[in-house]
């Protein structure tokens, strides 16, 4: 039995002290998606992207913003969000432990202001996600199709339509007035 027992002291644990000490976790684990308010523009290709329909985005005119939500109780942590995301606003970290005291704890939720059309005053897009798209068209330089949108960026899809007629048949006018 002292023979079984030195035996038994000399070998130590088999097994690791979890959950008294941290789980040693690999690099490439794909642990909870972790959301970052500030990088996020509400673009919703995280929501469009998720197989089990874990993270949504829904409009909210009335009070003029969108509410992003994801729920880690459904999550299957495949990765498409973090795939998708055009700035890199959604990771898997390294956790895994989830466990709450009840299901209302495994929702995250976050809210975006919506943007004004200058025009209308309808609220129809992400402001952020409008002050990015002009943030990568102004980083092309005399490029008069980005000025363009830029100038347009403010707009509902109404007024965009509206302003492109103009602008088309101002052009048509002034290229009729010069070939007579």
């Amino acid at each position: 039995m002292l023979k079984t027992l030195r035996n038994i002291i000399k070998a130590g644990d088999s097994t690791i002290a979890y959950p008294f000490a941290p789980y040693p976790t690999v690099p490439e684990m794909r642990g909870k998606p972790e959301h970052s308010l500030e990088r996020c523009i509400a673009c919703a290709a995280c929501a469009v992207a998720c197989p089990p329909n874990a993270i949504r985005m829904e409009t909210k005119v009335s009070e003029g913003n969108i509410e992003w939500q994801i729920n880690y109780g459904a999550c299957i942590f495949c990765g498409r969000c973090e795939e998708v995301c055009p700035v890199e606003a959604i990771r898997l970290g390294d956790q895994f432990e989830l466990a709450v005291m009840s299901k209302p704890d495994l929702i995250e939720t976050c809210s975006y202001e919506l943007q004004r059309c200058s025009e209308c005053g309808k609220y129809f897009a992400p402001k952020k996600e409008v002050d990015y798209a002009c943030r990568v068209l102004s980083r092309l330089e005399n490029d008069e199709e980005a000025e363009n949108a830029i100038r347009v960026a403010g707009l509902c899809t109404e007024c965009k339509e509206r302003a492109d007629a103009y602008h088309a048949r101002t052009i048509a006018r002034s290229r009729q007035e010069g070939v007579h």
